[in-house]
């Protein structure tokens, strides 16, 4: 029999990676993970966490102005970028600390390096071998550049935490939730602040009023939206880029960002020389059970670029881990996965947009309502919200819950519950709303549209 190191050894310190690693452990199981960089993957360093920080930091803004409707004077604010980050950098300290005393709590030896596999059994780091029955690859994925000339003038979001100054100009580069997020987190913080997307909306994926009803929010507030454009080449000029436009328009700004999507992060580590399968984005093929066509390997999270969130990732970690050593075989279902955009104004959905029910329902309603939050009858701000149900009217299920709005990613998150029970408009409608609040709304949409 052959001999193993270990019973499992993760590939990829991220937020799947770290969970898989740490309930493996705590089944008895021998466990090594590798990671090249930090402890947290994308999340806790260059995504989610540091993102959602900057996104409170930049709406100060509004709430000094909106402050003297209700009675307060406020005085002269000023904004401290290198403050800003230094705290941030303060916070992710703190929580790779607790992610590493996590995995060494649980027995986990972590392995700092960059890891390649040798064979179906064996990974290398920094020059030592270790051989595992089961490997799991748990790599994320990494933002996507195109190669146009000026490319290394081009920042993506894994930079835009560690800037060493706020510019006063920026181009963000792309349509999708990185880039109207950090959008709203630079125009809040003052940073003069375009859009360019080569699509005619934003968000692809999202419901259609959704898409309308944040680029109608997003011009109102101040941010330029380049629709049907895209850059052929940047330029340094001076302290200053130059971006060429195709078509041939010229805009002159301090930094260009790239959100131009991600991609699974599985080259360079030997997949490939074992034969191990990806699709044509370079995802890593995977089987319900998250094996790969290697049996002895495993893949979970981003780099099989299914339902990219990070409670997914954790979510599979747990499933592969109960699967292999708990003997309790268990799928993660993947319909009504609640996720939000912390774009400004927020949006929190779950379910299916109006265009997927009527593809796959015959009969469904609407239910929508637009309307200033109360707190707006006084702040001066001239922000909107939107809500949106969608319902199959054969069985009164909801099938789709999306709104835009002050702190829509907290509803949505309540209402995923109900979704996933199975709840039906009658059971909403019978819900005793809580008032004032915005979240009454969703159980007082009496009139379909539709």
């Amino acid at each position: 029999m052959t001999q193993y190191d270990y019973d499992l050894f993760v590939i990829g310190g991220g937020s799947g990676g770290v969970r898989a690693a740490n309930t493996a452990a705590g089944l008895g199981k021998r466990v090594a993970l590798a990671e090249e960089r930090k402890i947290g993957g994308t999340c806790v360093n260059v995504g989610c966490v540091p993102k959602k920080l900057l996104v409170y930091a930049s709406q100060f803004n509004d709430q000094f102005d909106a402050a003297s409707g209700f009675g307060w004077t406020v005085g002269t604010s000023t904004f401290n970028w290198s403050s800003l980050i230094a705290n941030k950098n303060q916070e992710i300290t703190r929580l790779q600390g607790v992610y590493n005393k996590r995995l060494q709590k649980s027995g986990v030896n972590v392995v700092t390096g960059s890891a390649k596999l040798l064979d179906a059994h064996t990974v290398e780091v920094e020059g030592s071998t270790f051989r595992a029955e089961r490997i799991v690859i748990a790599t994320g994925g990494r933002p996507f550049v195109p190669d146009i000339a000026g490319r290394e003038h081009i920042v993506t979001s894994n930079d835009m935490f560690f800037l060493e100054q706020l510019p006063k100009r920026i181009i963000i580069v792309g349509g999708g939730y990185i880039a109207v997020e950090f959008a709203g987190i630079m125009h809040g913080l003052g940073v003069d602040t375009t859009v360019c997307h080569r699509g005619d909306k934003l968000l692809q994926g999202f419901d259609e009023d959704i898409r309308d009803f944040l680029a109608e929010a997003l011009t109102k507030k101040g941010i330029s939206l380049l629709f049907n454009a895209d850059i052929e080449a940047i330029e340094k000029t001076g302290d200053a880029f130059t971006v060429q436009l195709i078509g041939g328009n010229k805009m002159t700004t301090d930094l260009v960002l790239y959100a131009t999507g991600r991609t699974p992060n599985s080259t360079g580590f030997g997949l490939e020389a074992l034969g191990v399968e990806m699709d044509d984005e370079g995802a890593i093929k995977v089987y319900d059970d998250y094996r790969t066509n290697v049996s002895s390997i495993y893949a979970i999270g981003d780099v099989t670029n299914r339902v990219n969130l990070t409670p997914v990732a954790i979510a599979e970690g747990m499933a592969l881990i109960d699967q292999l050593y708990a003997k309790q075989a268990r799928a993660v279902d993947y319909d009504n996965v609640p996720t939000a955009v912390f774009c400004q104004p927020a949006i929190g959905t779950v379910g299916l947009t109006e265009a997927e029910a009527r593809e796959k329902y015959p009969d469904i309603d609407i239910y929508k309502t637009r309307f200033t939050p109360m707190k707006n009858a006084l702040s001066g701000l001239d922000d909107k919200t939107l809500m949106k149900m969608i319902v199959e009217r054969s069985t009164d299920r909801v099938v789709g819950l999306h709104m835009v709005g002050t702190d829509a990613p907290e509803i949505i998150q309540g209402m995923a519950v109900a979704m996933r029970a199975g709840a039906t408009k009658a059971i909403f409608d019978s819900t005793i709303g809580i008032h004032p609040t915005a979240a009454e709304e969703f159980v007082t949409l009496h009139q379909a549209m539709i």
